[in-house]
């Protein structure tokens, strides 16, 4: 479902759509589902989640840092841990955040790199 209208319709927001489509099939659709959908109350939802809407700094900080502890999504508690994918490069942090927020009942735009970077710097500042 490729968002190509109005501001999501430059080249580089295609690249990086396509890439973290495929990127987010690779390392986290096993546990969220390909439709964003989540698993049941082990897994929390992506798509029309109140969660990534309200947390977009912690979202990027969880795909490359993981998370343990419980999360409240919709209102429903979610305490399975979650791994990070440190081997992702900040790039693809990027990727993966611009086809998770621009699929399903979200439409934010095009994700840059370099503020992934300065995200990214903030929270491993309070790890």
């Amino acid at each position: 479902m490729l968002v190509t209208c109005g501001k999501n319709s430059s080249p580089k927001f295609k690249q990086y759509y396509v890439q973290g489509e495929r990127l987010y099939a690779q390392h986290c659709s096993n546990c969220h589902q390909f439709d964003g959908s989540g698993l049941g109350r082990v897994y929390p939802p992506l798509d029309t989640s109140d969660y990534m809407q309200g947390n977009f700094e912690q979202v990027i900080c969880l795909i490359r840092y993981g998370k343990s502890g419980s999360l409240i999504v919709n209102g429903k508690e979610y305490n399975q841990p979650m791994k990070g994918i440190s081997s992702l490069s900040d790039l693809e942090i990027a990727q993966i955040a611009t086809y998770i927020y621009n699929t399903w009942s979200h439409e934010t735009g095009l994700v840059e790199v370099k503020d992934v970077s300065r995200l990214l710097n903030d929270c491993q500042g309070m790890r």
